[in-house]
C-alpha cells in the first residue's frame, strides 16, 4: 500500500496545496490588503470619509463573504475557464480561492488598522501628514503584529479552502484524501494527508508567532 508510487503521490499532493495557498494568498493580498485599507479610511471615524463607497465596499465584501467556498467554488467554473482554459488543477483553483479569500482579508486588515490607537492616528494629522502618509507611515507600521497574525490566520484558511478543492479536481492533499480515505475506503492514507495538513498549518502558525513578535515594538 505504501508503494513509491503512493509515497511520491503525496509528494507531489503536498506541492500543489503549498502551491494553491501561497499563490493565491499571494495575489488575494494584492486584492484584500488595498480592499481593507479603504475599509477603514472611508469609514465615518476615517482619516478620508466617504459613507456612499464604505457601504458599497462593505455590501461587497459581506456578499462574497457570506457564499460557501464549495458553492463559489462551483459557480466561478466558467470564469476560471476563461482565465485559465481549464476547470481542473491546482491553476485552476487558484481563481476562485483569490475571489474567496481576498474579501476575508480585507476584513482581517481592516480589523487590524482599526486596532491602531486613534491619538497616534490624531498627532499625525496635527503635524500636518496626509492621508498617504498617515496609512503608510502611522497605520500599518503600527499594526503590523496583528496585520501578520491575521496573514497566519488567513494562510490557513486558504489551505483549508484548497482541501476542499479536491471535489471538483483540484487536485493536492485534499484530492488525495477524498479519493483515497472515501471513495477507496483506504484510511490510513486519509489519515497521513490529514497529519500533514495540520503540521502545515503549525508551522504557518509559528512563523506567524514569531514574526509578530518580531514586529512588536512592546516586546
Amino acid at each position: 500500500m505504501w508503494s513509491e508510487a503512493v509515497l511520491k503521490m503525496i509528494g507531489v499532493g503536498i506541492l500543489e496545496s503549498l502551491y494553491m495557498t501561497f499563490f493565491s494568498s499571494l495575489i488575494a493580498y494584492v486584492i484584500g490588503l488595498p480592499l481593507g485599507i479603504l475599509l477603514v479610511v472611508t469609514d465615518k471615524e476615517g482619516i478620508a470619509p466617504s459613507v456612499l463607497l464604505n457601504k458599497i465596499l462593505g455590501v461587497i465584501v459581506n456578499l462574497v463573504r457570506s457564499v460557501p467556498f464549495i458553492i463559489l467554488l462551483i459557480s466561478v467554473m466558467p470564469i476560471t475557464r476563461a482565465v485559465i482554459g481549464t476547470t481542473i488543477g491546482p491553476s485552476a483553483v487558484v481563481v476562485p480561492l483569490i475571489i474567496a479569500s481576498a474579501p476575508y482579508i480585507a476584513r482581517l486588515v481592516e480589523s487590524s488598522l482599526k486596532e491602531v490607537d486613534k491619538g497616534v492616528i490624531e498627532a499625525a494629522q496635527s503635524m500636518g501628514a496626509t492621508p498617504l502618509q498617515i496609512i503608510y507611515k502611522v497605520l500599518i507600521p503600527e499594526a503590523m503584529p496583528s496585520l501578520i497574525i491575521g496573514s497566519a490566520i488567513a494562510v490557513t484558511t486558504i489551505l483549508s479552502y484548497s482541501a476542499m478543492a479536491g471535489f471538483v479536481g483540484g487536485r493536492g492533499l485534499g484530492d488525495i484524501a477524498i479519493r483515497y480515505g472515501y471513495y477507496r475506503y483506504q484510511t490510513d492514507i486519509m489519515l497521513v494527508t490529514v497529519i500533514i495538513l495540520v503540521l502545515i498549518v503549525q508551522v504557518i502558525q509559528e512563523m506567524g508567532s514569531y514574526w509578530m513578535k518580531r514586529a512588536d515594538k512592546r516586546i
